[in-house]
């Protein structure tokens, strides 16, 4: 055989070796300092000031289709990787003046990554993403490899009582999931869901913030057991999927270790 043959021949195996290699192992989280918390808060709180201080029970006042409130979705969808074609198609609206700026698609998903993006936390452990579904995919994925370090924890809604700074999340489907753990048979597929912040927690009830709510950033008012767990919604409604526990800021070396458990416990 030729030197020719003989490199090819070299290359063609060192090809194969590297097939046959195991792909590495994925990056373990990062542990936020409490500013990064701290920071989630506070643009969270700010948006909602932004567009007027709505509560889901108040008349709706500012919408997304005024112009005040155009650069402020546009920053939303500028925070996830598929708002290259809502936003260039809204910007032509936009400057049609056509009533129909930003109705489609629904932005909640891009303003929960808009807030996570703005308190520093990085898409290795907050995936921005258009579709709820597909950023808690990740963070189920997160706690299940990592339960010691993820930032964030999904716990059944019967099993914790949710805290400022958590997710609460809920399945918007015609067939909604009894609980987070059955994604995992259809993780990657599209569900409609939507997921709020907790600002406050009160008695009999919890305040939590959420993007695309009456067609802007609104305060829902949620309520709650003696336990401070969520009651079950009306038939009709979005159904509680789960409750995303917030540990930002609340790991190691920022707090103490957790005690050993394992997701939704």
């Amino acid at each position: 055989m030729g030197g020719w043959g003989r490199a090819a021949s070299l290359a063609l195996l060192a090809l194969l070796a590297a097939c046959a290699a195991p792909p590495p192992p994925p990056e373990p989280p990062l542990s936020y300092p409490p500013a990064a918390r701290e920071r989630m808060l506070r643009i969270a709180q700010a948006e909602w000031e932004e567009w007027g201080r709505q509560g889901s029970d108040d008349p709706p006042r500012a919408g997304e289709t005024e112009a005040a409130n155009f650069p402020r979705v546009l920053a939303y969808w500028r925070a996830v990787p598929e708002g290259v074609a809502p936003i260039a198609r809204n910007r032509a609206l936009f400057r049609e003046g056509s009533p129909d700026v930003w109705r489609e698609p629904a932005w909640s998903a891009a303003f929960v990554s808009f807030v996570l993006r703005g308190a520093g936390v990085d898409a290795r452990e907050f995936p921005p993403s258009a579709a709820h579904a597909f950023y808690l995919d990740a963070l189920i994925a997160d706690a299940a490899r990592f339960p010691a370090t993820a930032p964030f924890l999904p716990h059944d809604v019967a099993a914790r009582a949710p805290a400022v700074g958590d997710l609460v999340c809920a399945d918007r489907s015609a067939a909604p999931l009894a609980s987070w753990r059955e994604r995992a048979a259809e993780r990657g597929r599209f569900r409609p869901m939507h997921c709020d912040i907790v600002l406050r927690v009160a008695s009999g009830r919890i305040e939590a913030v959420g993007g695309n709510v009456r067609d802007a950033v609104t305060l829902s008012r949620f309520p709650t057991d003696a336990t401070g767990r969520l009651l079950p919604r009306p038939r009709g409604a979005p159904q509680w999927l789960a409750v995303f526990e917030n540990r930002l800021g609340r790991l190691p070396p920022w707090a103490p270790p957790p005690e050993p458990r394992s997701p939704g416990s």
